[in-house]
């Protein structure tokens, strides 16, 4: 599909789900890619860290693809660059911030010098004809959140990225109210939108009121040895817990590979100037217990993070009853039972815990129903294109805008090539949308085999099963048998003498030439022990059977 004399939207990932954000804008016969995300695995893929976006369109199209502007610097926008951008072989376009942390992603995958990186400045421009694009800087829960506008031949777009309205951002300076105006002033063909929070009713908060909240907070906890954990890349709540800190009279400590990272490229880039000189670990732990705010990694139950390691007892910093931990971060879907085991390990020492169920210590980088309604009114699209959610959020997106007066909205997923103009939107075909992960240091197919047969093995275990036969089918040798994850310790070697008989009357009922097919004396061999295994234990095994001819 190469595009004519229209403009047409095309999702590989992030709609229909929350992450892996890949987004193509076709015009004339070029494509233009909007960031490049991954999102991290779920147990549905056991033994998997990563997640991305199946790039095969656009890798068959990449002589088309004039370049990636990427909006912000999270994972699920950012984090599948090091993993594809050599081979799309186009430059990448950030801002500064965004620009700092995608380099050391590329030097760390040793291809820095193999991908054209590009610095634009905040509120900075780029000509990638027939593109035009135009960086707008919004709030959000990290530093440099953009919109984009882009405008074509056919019409402009109003590409949100993730985004909220702050009047009290702490970090960097959104567009005005007036700015935003002056852009639906100029006319606006499509808002491709955020549509995260759209079932919130209230706007999503500032930053402002968590600085309070956690100062309250706090304040209230003289005398204990406290922790705050929250998401490393926000830089504005890092900025919050600094001023909290000496608000408090309390030294600062970090712990976690991933903050002092942030906090490192936050002052390159001219923010966190005024950043206290943080202390060692083994200083905060001999300082009195109310004189110390130690900063954590791991609020979403990361097994290897610091707050993880610190509830099991096996990290420098060391809390007791008494002593606090404040989550001042949000549940992210999934991670619940991860958080959960981390909170009971801490209530067990009798550590306090707080969220931002009990006190005001954290709000949402997304807009909720007021802020997508004031947005709507300040842009006056033509029509409206929800992105980043389900399909749940998605199509509640649509119906709020047609709400609001936006004349036409339009509900696409991953793989739905749209058309925007002229005459749209609407949706033309559909292309490959799959997914692909990072399994070990391999990018596979979610959906290739080894990953089905991994969850066979995790749900219902494994027998292995050995045997020597004749070539007339005659069993020459004892049959071995070993089970991995069969839920028999104490029946187990009833059920391998149960087994073991039972392949030997298989093998001698076989007849004519099955007793001479190796596949059907195999077969025979699988089925009698999958058998036995199913009427011992209820689950049905992977059963691997190794067959040798004497």
């Amino acid at each position: 599909m190469t595009p004519g004399k229209e403009l047409l939207f095309l999702a590989l990932g992030g709609s229909g789900e929350i992450g892996m954000n890949v987004n193509l804008y076709g015009c004339n016969g070029k494509w233009l890619m909007v960031d490049l995300g991954m999102t991290f695995a779920d147990p549905h893929y056991p033994g998997v860290d990563l997640v991305f976006a199946d790039l095969e369109f656009i890798e068959d199209r990449a002589k088309d693809l004039v370049g990636i502007v990427l909006t912000h610097a999270h994972e699920d926008h950012i984090g599948a660059v090091p993993y594809f951008a050599r081979e799309l072989g186009v430059p990448l376009y950030a801002t500064p911030f965004t620009a700092r942390l995608v380099h050391e992603k590329l030097v760390e995958a040793g291809i820095e010098k193999d991908v054209e990186l590009i610095v634009i400045p905040n509120e900075g421009s780029i000509d990638l004809a027939p593109f035009a694009v135009r960086y707008v800087p919004l709030a959000h829960s990290i530093a440099e959140g953009n919109a984009l506008v882009i405008d074509t031949p056919y019409g402009r777009v109003f590409h949100t990225g993730d985004w909220k309205l702050d009047d009290e951002p702490r970090i960097g300076t959104p567009a005005t109210e007036e700015e935003l105006t002056a852009i639906g002033d100029s006319g606006v063909l499509a808002l491709v939108c955020d549509s995260t929070n759209v079932f919130n009713p209230r706007a999503s908060g500032s930053e402002g009121e968590v600085r309070a909240g956690l100062l309250e907070a706090i304040s209230g906890l003289e005398g204990r040895r406290v922790v705050v954990t929250t998401f490393a890349s926000n830089v504005a709540r890092l900025q919050t817990l600094a001023e909290v800190a000496e608000a408090t009279g309390r030294e600062l400590c970090v712990a976690g590979r991933s903050l002092d990272r942030i906090i490192g490229v936050a002052q390159a880039s001219g923010y966190l100037e005024d950043f206290p000189d943080v202390i060692s670990m083994e200083r905060a732990m001999g300082l009195p217990r109310g004189e110390v705010l130690i900063l954590a990694t791991g609020g979403q139950g990361e097994a290897r993070a610091a707050l993880a390691r610190i509830a099991g007892d096996q990290h420098p910093i060391k809390l007791e009853s008494g002593d606090a931990v404040v989550f001042s971060s949000r549940q992210i879907p999934g991670n619940e039972l991860a958080i959960g085991r981390i909170q009971n390990s801490l209530v067990d020492k009798g550590v306090r815990i707080i969220t931002d169920k009990q006190a005001m210590i954290h709000v949402s980088g997304h807009p909720g129903r007021p802020e997508l309604i004031a947005l709507y009114d300040w842009i006056r699209p033509q029509m409206l294109v929800p992105v980043h959610g389900e399909i749940r959020h998605m199509a509640e997106q649509a119906r709020l805008g047609r709400e609001e007066g936006i004349p036409r909205a339009i509900l696409q997923k991953n793989g739905d090539l749209v058309r925007l103009a002229p005459n749209g939107p609407h949706k033309i075909s559909e292309v490959r949308a799959g997914r692909l992960i990072l399994d070990g240091d391999i990018i596979a197919p979610a959906d290739g085999e080894s990953i089905g047969a991994r969850r066979r093995l995790a749900n219902n275990g494994l027998v292995s099963v050995a045997l020597a036969v004749s070539r007339d089918g005659r069993l020459t040798s004892g049959v071995d048998l070993g089970a991995i994850g069969l839920p028999l310790e104490e029946d187990l070697e009833a059920f391998e003498a149960e087994a073991r008989d039972d392949v030997t009357k298989a093998l001698a009922a076989l007849k004519g030439d099955r007793r001479r097919d190796r596949v059907a004396v195999a077969e025979a061999v699988r089925l009698a022990v999958r058998r036995a295994a199913q009427r011992w234990s209820g689950k049905k095994p992977v059963v691997q059977v190794l067959l040798r001819e004497d």
